[in-house]
């Protein structure tokens, strides 16, 4: 999920219709990429060599795990493809920037555009632009409030996040027989849709076993913050019975806090699906127990529609002639019983 933040240095004292694919302060077990390496294409049927199409490609800068594995995911999966001309433009997270990046791609006339806005209210604009020019927008992840945006979106279940992270919780207090039980949630940043919509389906799930949250904080998806926030709410509440922290990314700092005060009294689940919350969860010696998906591999998906739109065909597992209008991935859980099959998927914090 994730989202486009500074990703600064931290020490601390004393962590296509397609499946979607947290953390550790230890170092990672091997040196890996941050993206997970997309299946190469197969050889018949759409992935046949076709008519030559160029992709722009613009999305924040690659300061955050997640964001980081979406580039990577484009540009190996446009590779795959000898008919496609990938065209990315500076990674960038000012929003002028990033709107004069795209203007760039429309004014090269490209035959269509990637594009995961820093915001997608802020680029609503340019991206209308390049569809009044005739270049198909594939939406990727952060949504354009105008739908004549964008011709695809495709991206991943934030209220889905929210709802498989509350029945983990809620699952899990049941069966151990807790009532009345102190649940806490470290945000990403407030302000955005899309930790709203995580926060929304937390609530909903909860709800279902009788449970609420006692106390929620934003931490901007940042590992200082996360630990800062993490820190905080850990000092607040002497006992808690679960935690959830909407990115795994920050996560790194989470659980750092954690360890830090010593508290192991409570089950964690993370979200986005990074190895190192996987290694973690693989490791069973820490809180987090499970992580949510909200896998980067959307960008892999997103090329493929894009090559499939400018060619003018459609999704060949499907009837219709066209490619959809929303594509929407699962969000699926992640635990020490499932953990080995989605290594493969995972990025690095």
């Amino acid at each position: 999920m994730s989202d486009n933040v500074a990703r600064r240095g931290f020490l601390v004292g004393g962590a296509v219709l397609l499946a979607a694919g947290c953390t550790s302060n230890e170092p990672a077990a091997a040196p890996s990429s941050a993206a997970p390496q997309p299946a190469p294409a197969a050889t018949g049927g759409n992935d046949q060599p076709g008519e030559k199409v160029v992709i722009g490609f613009s999305a924040p800068a690659a300061d955050h795990g997640w964001i980081a594995a979406i580039a990577k995911n484009a540009e190996a999966t446009a590779k795959q493809y000898s008919d496609i001309e990938f065209k990315p433009v500076e990674p960038t997270n000012d929003i002028n920037q990033q709107i004069s990046a795209v203007e760039s791609l429309i004014a090269a006339k490209v035959n269509a555009l990637v594009i995961l806005p820093n915001d997608g209210q802020q680029l609503n604009q340019v991206a209308l632009q390049a569809t009044e020019a005739g270049i198909p927008v594939v939406n990727l992840d952060r949504i354009f409030p105008d739908k004549l945006a964008y011709r695809t979106w495709v991206g991943g279940d934030n209220y889905g996040m929210g709802v498989a992270a509350g029945h983990f919780i809620g699952k899990q207090l049941k069966d151990k027989g807790v009532s009345n039980p102190v649940i806490v949630e470290i945000q990403g940043i407030a302000t955005l849709p899309l930790t709203q919509d995580r926060t929304k389906g937390f609530e909903d799930a909860l709800k279902t076993y009788g449970f609420s949250v006692t106390a929620k904080q934003d931490a901007q998806f940042t590992v200082e913050t996360g630990n800062e926030v993490a820190t905080s709410l850990l000092q607040a509440h002497k006992k808690i019975d679960a935690m959830w922290n909407h990115d795994d990314d920050q996560g790194v700092g989470v659980l750092a806090a954690i360890k830090e005060a010593s508290r192991d009294e409570f089950i964690m689940v993370g979200g986005a699906g990074s190895l190192n919350a996987m290694r973690e969860i693989q490791a069973g010696n820490s809180v987090l127990q499970a992580t949510v998906t909200y896998s980067p591999t959307m960008a892999s998906s997103a090329i493929k529609l894009a090559r499939l739109i400018a060619q003018g065909k459609g999704m060949s597992d499907l009837v219709e002639n066209q490619v959809p209008q929303s594509i929407t991935l699962a969000s699926e859980t992640i635990t020490k019983e499932n953990v080995e099959k989605y290594l493969a998927l995972g990025f690095e914090s």
